[in-house]
C-alpha cells in the first residue's frame, strides 16, 4: 500500500531528508510517517553503559517508506537491488549502514522500523528512530533521524578489478 510523500509545515516537528538514488526524494516528519501502515515490535537492546533496555516501538517499515520513494534499481532484475546501501544519520551524528537485502522481502526481510513512537509516546518533536529488533546490541538504533540516503551508485567500484578500474 503506497502512501504519498508529503510536506508538512516547518514548525510541526523534526524532519528527515530522504535522498540519494530515489525517484522521489522527500523531507518527512513523524506525522508523514504515520500515513504508512503501522507495525508494532518489542525490542531489547544490550547497551554498553546502561545494560539491557526493553521498549515497544511503533511505525512503518523502512522498506515500505523507501520503496514508495522509488529506489533507482531495476525492479525486474532481482539482484540489481543487492548493490544498494542505506545510510541513516541521527541528529546527534550517530550513523548506521544497512544493505537493501536486509530489509527486502525477497532476501532477509528484517522488520526494520522507522519508529514514530516509543512505549506509546509519540516522537513528533524528537524525530523518528531506526529500530532493528533483530539486533541484540543497540548500536544501530538511531534516535532523531535527520537523514536517510539510498545509494546504489558505486557500481563502477564493483566492475573491473574491484579498485574502480575497469
Amino acid at each position: 500500500m503506497s502512501r504519498p510523500l508529503t510536506e508538512t509545515p516547518a514548525h510541526a516537528s523534526a524532519k528527515l531528508a530522504l535522498t540519494g538514488d530515489v525517484a522521489r526524494p522527500a523531507r518527512l516528519t513523524v506525522a508523514d510517517l504515520m500515513a504508512w501502515p503501522q507495525h508494532r515490535v518489542r525490542a531489547g537492546f544490550e547497551c554498553a553503559t546502561s545494560g539491557v533496555q526493553h521498549h515497544r516501538f511503533g511505525g512503518p517499515l523502512l522498506h515500505d517508506v523507501l520503496t514508495d520513494a522509488g529506489p533507482g534499481f531495476d525492479p525486474v532484475r532481482r539482484k540489481d537491488r543487492l548493490r544498494f546501501l542505506i545510510a541513516v544519520t541521527g541528529a546527534d551524528g550517530h550513523h548506521a549502514l544497512l544493505t537493501w537485502a536486509e530489509i527486502d522481502p525477497d532476501f532477509a526481510h528484517a522488520p526494520v522500523l522507522l519508529a514514530v513512537s516509543i512505549d506509546e509516546t509519540p516522537l513528533d518533536l524528537a524525530g523518528p528512530q531506526l529500530v532493528l529488533p533483530q539486533d541484540r546490541c543497540g548500536a544501530r538504533h538511531i534516535s532523531g533521524i535527520n537523514a536517510i540516503r539510498v545509494d546504489g551508485g558505486y557500481s563502477s567500484w564493483l566492475s573491473g578489478d574491484g579498485l574502480g578500474r575497469a
